[in-house]
């Protein structure tokens, strides 16, 4: 039948578009290097830290960052408080830190939504360093975060996404998750590598603010509640002459916990896909509906098997293998090169689930209102 020839298309189509997409991730993390330079950058450095109802994580924050092995003289933290309605301003401000940790809050404009963004642009406002550090209340550093991410600088660099990852629990919950998460910052090098930089996490990234305010800061995407990362950096990317670079120092890696439930978890991937739609390069839209589409394939394949004919059964088969074996082969290149403690026990499972969640978390990231921090906020 006619359909059934134009379903063959379709998803051969998208099993060649995937398989292409993950060898390139595959190739870019080939070509990563590790910054072989031990110095750091001549410029003054502000690291800005964000926050809102940490108060079980804030000391521990603090104390991470005032154990960093860099000159004091060279840097300065900013805390910016985003309305927290807990203790944790209170906290901060009561806990023993030395003069170059500065805390601040926002001011209070009652905007339904891009709050670290506004967060981050007044801690830029406020600050003295002509290089800017960005990272979250909950996560923690070795001492030798700071001076690996930042010796990543040259005179070309403009942008450096850094590697982030999860603190590994007992619980199956967090296994799951601290694999699945490594796979996305591992797209996110791989990709920087095949100089077509897309994503990135916030949680530990550096910028000139130079560069910053030659795109614009955040101004034309103040009212996205997301991209205070990704969008940034494709705008760096496309409009200056400056490199995009990835961390792969070891040292360089930022930790965090992983989501303590299944609906924090949906809230947070479903804020991330959110920021889909609004990149500004339609090639980059293009592609993720096409792998949306894949993923979507994968669902579908089943019933068309059922319903209308066994031959879709090879198809199936066929796209399965080869998005296990090219992931596989993606996650075992990220541990042999930063994750080394990464465990691939659950990598099935991992896959298995990867699929519905990515479905539902992307349609879902495409409308209404998202939760964080207690917070309702729009897109």
């Amino acid at each position: 039948m006619m359909i059934e020839y134009i379903l063959w298309g379709i998803f051969i189509f998208l099993l060649i578009f995937y398989s292409a997409f993950l060898i390139s991730i595959l190739n870019g993390l080939n070509k990563l290097r590790s910054s072989k330079s031990n110095q750091i950058p001549k410029e003054f450095v502000s690291v800005l830290i964000p926050f809102r109802n940490e108060s079980e994580n804030i000391i521990a924050n603090v104390k991470s960052i005032i154990n960093q092995n860099y000159p004091d003289d060279r840097y300065e933290v900013i805390y910016i408080n985003d309305n927290s309605t807990d203790d944790t301003l209170q906290l901060l401000i009561e806990f023993s830190k030395p003069d170059r940790i500065k805390v601040l809050s926002l001011p209070d404009n009652n905007s339904p939504n891009a709050h670290k963004k506004r967060s981050i642009a007044y801690g830029i406002e406020k600050s003295k360093g002509d290089l800017i550090v960005t990272t979250d209340a909950d996560c923690f550093y070795s001492e030798n975060w700071l001076r690996s991410l930042l010796s990543n600088f040259d005179a070309e660099t403009g942008f450096i996404s850094g590697p982030v990852e999860f603190i590994e629990e007992e619980n199956l919950f967090s296994r799951i998750q601290k694999l699945e998460f490594a796979g996305l910052i591992l797209t996110g090098a791989g990709l920087i590598g095949a100089g077509r930089p897309i994503i990135c996490n916030g949680a530990n990234i550096a910028y000139r603010k130079k560069v910053f305010d030659e795109v614009g800061g955040f101004n034309d995407q103040i009212n996205l509640s997301s991209g205070d990362d990704e969008l940034l950096m494709q705008k760096i990317a496309k409009e200056t002459k400056y490199k995009i670079e990835f961390s792969l120092n070891r040292d360089s890696i930022v930790k965090t916990k992983s989501n303590s439930g299944i609906n924090n978890f949906y809230q947070q991937r479903k804020r991330w896909a959110s920021k889909g739609l609004f990149y500004k390069n339609t090639n980059l839209i293009v592609m993720l509906l096409l792998i949306f589409l894949f993923y979507f394939g994968l669902i579908i394949l089943p019933f068309i098997i059922l319903f209308l004919s066994t031959s879709f059964v090879f198809i199936l088969f066929l796209s399965v293998i080869i998005k296990l074996l090219l992931e596989y082969l993606i996650i075992r290149k990220g541990k042999k090169m930063l994750f080394p403690k990464l465990s691939l026990k659950e990598f099935i499972l991992t896959e298995i689930l990867q699929v519905p969640y990515i479905i539902v978390a992307g349609f879902a990231g495409m409308f209404g209102n998202l939760k964080w921090k207690g917070r309702e906020i729009k897109r």
